[in-house]
């Protein structure tokens, strides 16, 4: 298949032998020179190009090896006339002008470091080699294949166009496959993509290393190979891991394999895509291929030894003569096979390349006419500045070169795909376009067939992707694509695949249940459409409906002796008062307002002082009850009805008076409480004052313990109804309540506070209504025989 070279042992006591080139003949290099033979005769017989100019050409082998290709460029640059001394020369005497060469990038460097100091130009059609595009080391290289730099940049392209981000990659250990390689990673890192392994081969390796490669494969968990290698190289690859299969990988090829017809009888690479130069067609060069009699392969050593090797014949005795019905019409290789036509068409474009650059120099249009001066001598510095220029078409190609030497970057998008026939073939499915705008330069037009036989896009990752509403947490030591999925903390979302990190919703947003978006929080506030609202509502209307019966009922019983005995006009009162408590625990339901917080407040602390003093009035006028029997006294006149209202007023006004300052210096208002729950907020009343808030409170309590501690003192007074009694129960439900409601309140997060306040107005007001005046309408409607003046005053 190759050429190698002949290693040569030295004792450095006599003359090296010479570098002689072994092994088979590479049937596509024999096309390539073809080609350029083939292009200079189309050339020669042009009336449009260089008319009346032969262009001359002598063609060495480098056999694929870097001494061999300086070996052939110090030729170069020696006496033109030893190395065409048995030819015929004309005016430029056999002056080398420019170097058509080589295929190989470490190759095309080596020559390219000993002919640029004479500035001589070489022009290699297949060199891909990025570093080549260094004017600064390369002065004098053009080529017109593309750069691996636009490669690199489009297979990394193609691998995050299918969504692969855990790879491993093979190149070949030269000039071309660690340039390549270098330039793909750097194009891949900043694509996102993560890459498991890189391995170096050549053909040259030992077994062992090679079979250590084969391994690494085997092993990894990526399912996408991207090999920038030399088919020579990737051929013993290949082989080994035939030799005991592992699951469907992906390869991804560079333009020196992927078209390559060698490889492609390795069935593991099926479905294998990558990018190439596009095919061509050559008009008349099959034909010109074809057109070989033995008398002139007789005259080329190198086109014997293709026909010999071809026919297995031998132009020359000893062995099997060839007897010329031998036909290469008949003859299946890829030699004759001009229906992938790539690399060919560079090395005929690169001939013309330097045709027109002569042309240039050379010839001028006179009347009409192309005139050349073929006795003009020109050196290969002008041929050189001449080349920069070029700009024409050809057979439908556009040629031209930019700064660096090199062409417009254009590629076929190759893939593998089964044939009927059972093997492999190369099939078009997309193009990659340097010259088009960035959103337009990658176009697949066909559907792929994969490693696995299928359709579907093959999956190679290292870690899944994370879904929105989770954020990627990098796995230690391990590349950038290895994460693990952690879900967004509270009050943060991520509404984007694979996400890096998470945001935090605004103060008044929450999060969905999926962690995508924010939301507006819910507002929550003891409402009247609740259960919890209504059923507070409904105990506090059922309260105040029960006041008003217990205030008729009294009042249509107004005259009888349990009524007037418990001074009915303070027990109006503070009947009124309980009414009113009831009602206003109906302000502490519904959406909090600035007016509904003042007032929710200021009404409690007012009602319920204004309740405790009657019941305090009604405790006192007891303890004077009893103090008016004992002989001698008069403190009946001291607290009569017009003390008793004072008395109501009096404490009743102290309350309305704290009320008034905290309205004034700090009132209450609406607030939307954010902090006390991270995914609602809370409509809520701030106190303003706190310490208003307790002074109120603070209030009612010290007039509860005060009437508790009168009705304690009171209720073992000799009457055979002692309202005194009621009252210290009623006083220690009272107390009860509110004491335990401060823990309670303080306690309670949100809208609860607001019911732990309203159920503590209805508890201690039911409390009041069923202690003091139960008991009465129960003797009112059910012991109608209590209601006697002899039973009330009645000894124990």
């Amino acid at each position: 298949m190759h050429y190698y070279l002949k290693t040569v042992k030295k004792n450095y006591s006599s003359l090296p032998e010479p570098l002689k080139c072994t092994g088979s003949m590479d049937t596509r290099e024999l096309r390539f020179s073809r080609a350029m033979a083939f292009a200079i005769d189309e050339i020669n017989n042009s009336s449009d190009l260089l008319p009346g100019v032969t262009l001359g050409y002598k063609i060495h082998d480098s056999c694929s090896s870097p001494p061999m290709a300086v070996q052939s460029a110090f030729q170069f640059t020696n006496d033109p006339l030893s190395m065409y001394k048995n030819t015929k020369v004309c005016s430029q005497s056999g002056r080398v002008l420019a170097v058509i060469g080589d295929s190989g990038s470490t190759q095309s460097i080596s020559i390219s470091r000993i002919i640029g100091p004479f500035d001589i130009p070489q022009v290699s059609p297949f060199a891909t080699c990025a570093c080549l595009s260094d004017k600064t080391q390369y002065p004098t290289f053009f080529r017109t294949i593309p750069s691996d730099h636009f490669q690199a940049l489009a297979l990394a392209k193609l691998v995050k166009h299918f969504g692969w981000s855990w790879i491993g990659t093979v190149q070949s250990n030269s000039d071309y496959g660690n340039n390549g390689m270098a330039s793909f990673l750097r194009a891949a890192q900043k694509e996102g993509i993560c890459v498991e392994y890189s391995e170096s081969i050549t053909r040259y390796d030992p077994q062992n290393k090679i079979q250590q490669v084969a391994e690494v494969i085997r092993r990894s968990t990526a399912r996408v190979v991207v090999a920038f290698t030399a088919p020579g190289d990737l051929w013993v690859l290949l082989e080994e891991l035939t030799l005991h299969p592992s699951p469907p990988r992906q390869w991804i090829g560079s333009e020196a394999w992927v078209t390559h017809p060698e490889v492609l009888r390795f069935r593991l690479c099926e479905g294998a895509i990558g990018f190439a130069i596009p095919q061509s067609k050559i008009p008349g060069f099959r034909e010109y291929l074809l057109d070989l009699s033995p008398a002139k392969v007789a005259a080329s050593h190198v086109l014997s030894e293709f026909w010999e090797g071809a026919f297995n014949c031998l132009l020359e005795k000893p062995g099997r003569v060839c007897d010329g019905t031998e036909d290469l019409q008949k003859l299946q290789n890829s030699f004759t096979d001009t229906s992938q036509l790539r690399i060919t068409n560079m090395v005929y474009k690169a001939v013309y390349a330097i045709a027109h650059a002569i042309h240039y120099l050379l010839c001028k249009k006179i009347n009409s006419k192309i005139q050349c001066d073929k006795f003009l001598t020109i050196e290969p510095v002008q041929v050189l500045d001449q080349l920069k220029r070029v700009n024409f078409s050809r057979n439908g190609y556009h040629v031209s070169f930019d700064a660096n030497g090199d062409p417009v970057a254009f590629y076929e998008l190759i893939n593998w795909k089964g044939n009927e026939n059972g093997g492999l073939e190369f099939v078009t499915v997309g193009h990659y376009d340097e010259s088009l705008s960035p959103g337009q330069k990658f176009n697949i037009e066909r559907e792929i067939s994969w490693a696995d036989g299928g359709i579907q896009v093959p999956v190679s990752v290292c870690s899944d992707s994370c879904p929105p509403g989770t954020r990627k947490v990098l796995q230690k030591g391990k590349p950038v694509c290895c994460y693990d999925c952690v879900p967004c903390a509270e009050g943060e979302t991520s509404n984007t695949t694979d996400s890096s990190d998470c945001s935090l919703c605004p103060k008044e947003f929450w999060p969905n249940a999926e962690k995508t978006i924010c939301i507006p929080k819910l507002v929550e506030f003891l409402s009247f459409h609740e259960v919890l609202g209504i059923i507070l509502a409904a105990f506090s209307i059922a309260g105040a409906c029960l006041t008003i019966i217990t205030a008729i009922v009294l009042f249509k019983h107004r005259f009888t002796p349990v009524v007037k005995a418990n001074n009915s006009e303070l027990s109006f009162l503070l009947l009124f008062s309980l009414t009113l408590c009831f009602l206003c625990s109906l302000t502490f339901i519904g959406r909090p307002s600035d007016w509904s917080c003042m007032l929710r407040h200021t009404a409690f602390g007012i009602t319920f002082v204004l309740c405790i003093s009657c019941v305090l009035g009604k405790t006192i006028v007891v303890l004077m009850a009893f103090k008016a029997t004992i002989p001698g006294s008069n403190v009946v006149k001291w607290f009569g009805s017009k003390q008793q209202r004072m008395t109501v007023v009096s404490f009743t006004f102290v309350q309305v008076l704290i009320c008034i300052i905290w309205l004034v210096l700090k009132p209450p208002f609406s607030i939307r409480n954010l902090t006390t729950y991270n995914e609602k907020i809370i409509l809520e009343c701030a106190l303003g004052s706190a310490l208003g808030f307790w002074a109120v409170l603070g209030y009612v309590g010290l007039l509860a313990v005060f009437c508790f501690v009168l009705a304690v003192l009171a209720r073992k007074l000799p009457d055979n109804f002692n309202e005194a009694k009621l009252i210290t129960f009623s006083m220690l439900i009272f107390c009860a309540v509110w004491i335990t409601f401060i823990p309670a309140y303080t306690s309670s997060p949100g809208k609860f506070t607001v019911a732990v306040e309203v159920f503590a107005i209805l508890a201690s007001s039911f409390g009041l209504i069923f202690c003091i005046f139960f008991p009465k309408c129960f003797i009112i409607l059910f012991r109608p025989e209590k209601n006697t003046k002899k039973h009330l005053m009645g000894k124990r």
